[in-house]
């Protein structure tokens, strides 16, 4: 049976690097792993500090206590290190002796901060803001997609925001378009939630990698050994399979802890979910109970008793069915495989959310909201790239739209694709509060200094 083999999915090699120059498991300093630096440079990133003002559920909210997509991001990343350093306890005997379980632990915790670092401005309402804008432009008549490969059509009718991820830590962020953060292909892999290209979308339009990345796609696929899937499609990095579940365990619990805090939840519907989750009370709840401890520190502490338990039973999952995972044949979330209380528990959260929260009025009001925000800066952005590559020049105008790109204006010379890419880079990596200051003042409202 073919597999995939631990000793390359953890190849600390990086896109840039001649494989020559870094043999496997080579360290470069003392107390400091390749996948260490990995986690440096995401942090340290400004796209992953603009995380801080960009939308996790609520826009625009004035609540400080309210998750923003860099407070989701790291504490991901926590529950995502204890995942990888549980595996790697774990499977410590079937793993290269180069790696240890802090090595795993700091590759997943690495991915799991990059896994929403393409997010665009006001979260998923921002991606489907995006997609549908580009539908109306390709039926209204404009022409503004004219000229381009029905591939490179199809990856801007549906903007993703895991794709914008990887373009983003592997061209966009510290060597434009020379290795981007240069992050080991391990970490890469680790990110690469959906490891295909736009065609293998599907119905739901979930796909990791634009045309423009597609050549390095298959060269991380190529260096880690992912099992090729079809035509650009392979087979997810097990540890991926961490990162999915990290998101999804911080995602339904930290939903339901927003809610309350928000007035949409009721404590009594939370408390009970998260007791489901943990499997029962934490030993002091009774006492805490007693003494009419506040409702937000009972609420962390049966949260905190939920993520234990759901960390512990993932790892043990992956570690039961890590031949499957090797050989790409599962099929189910690891959480699915969970203790049938955890996954409910889990389901039962993410319901409440999609009940309660998302259809929240003021939720719906910011995103509609939003779909208006980036209609007028797609207008202006796209507009000005369209009029330069068809026309070699701009109106004035649009001098003073792409005098606002900078370094990375477009050129008469690139290909339309190309010069789109370079306007999504620009409007995607928009925090919320800058992309609705600046299609303000582009609708009109100046305030000058």
């Amino acid at each position: 049976m073919t597999q995939m083999s631990w000793e390359r999915l953890l190849d600390p090699s990086r896109l840039h690097d001649r494989r020559e120059e870094r043999p496997g498991g080579e360290r470069d300093e003392i107390g400091r792993s390749p996948f260490h630096k990995d986690h440096d440079r995401i942090v340290f990133a400004g796209s992953f500090r603009r995380l801080g003002r960009k939308t996790q559920v609520h826009p625009l909210t004035d609540n400080d206590h309210i998750h923003t997509r860099l407070t989701h991001s790291l504490e991901v990343g926590c529950v995502g290190r204890s995942l990888g350093m549980i595996v790697g306890e774990r499977l410590s005997g079937r793993l290269p002796a180069w790696i240890t379980p802090a090595d795993l632990g700091v590759i997943v915790q690495a991915a799991c901060l990059g896994h929403d670092i393409g997010n665009p401005p006001f979260g998923h309402a921002g991606e489907y803001a995006i997609r549908d804008w580009f539908a109306r432009a390709e039926s209204d008549g404009s022409g503004l997609l004219e000229g381009l490969s029905p591939l490179e059509k199809q990856d801007l009718l549906t903007y993703e925001g895991n794709a914008q991820g990887f373009r983003i830590v592997t061209q966009v962020e510290y060597n434009q378009f020379r290795g981007g953060m240069r992050l080991t292909t391990a970490t890469l892999g680790t990110m690469l939630k959906y490891p295909w290209t736009v065609e293998h979308g599907g119905a739901a339009g979930k796909f990791g990698c634009y045309q423009s990345e597609r050549h390095l796609l298959a060269e991380v696929a190529e260096r880690l050994g992912l099992l090729p899937n079809g035509p650009q499609r392979w087979c997810r990095h097990p540890l991926a399979w961490l990162v999915e579940a990290a998101d999804d365990i911080c995602y339904a619990l930290l939903d339901l802890e927003d809610g309350l805090e928000m007035g949409i939840l009721r404590f009594d519907e939370v408390a009970e979910i998260l007791t489901q989750i943990a499997g029962g009370a934490p030993a002091d709840y009774a006492a805490m109970q007693r003494h009419r401890v506040s409702q937000r520190r009972r609420i962390a502490a049966l949260r905190g008793a939920a993520m234990e338990r759901a960390v512990n039973d993932v790892g043990a999952v992956f570690v039961q069915h890590e031949g499957e995972l090797l050989s790409g044949r599962l099929r189910q979330d690891l959480l699915e495989l969970c203790h049938p209380d955890l996954d409910w528990g889990v389901k039962a959260a993410k319901q409440l959310a999609r009940e309660r929260i998302f259809q929240n009025e003021r939720k719906a009001k910011l995103e509609i909201g939003a779909y208006t925000t980036l209609g007028i800066l797609l207008e202006a952005f796209i507009g000005a790239a369209h009029e330069l590559h068809h026309s070699g020049r701009s109106t004035f105008k649009h001098q003073r739209v792409l005098a606002l790109i900078g370094e990375n204006t477009p050129r008469p010379s690139w290909s339309l694709y190309d010069s789109y890419r370079r306007m999504l880079d620009f409007i995607g990596g928009m925090t919320d509060h800058y992309a609705v200051d600046l299609a303000q003042e582009m609708g009109g409202r100046l305030r000058g200094d």
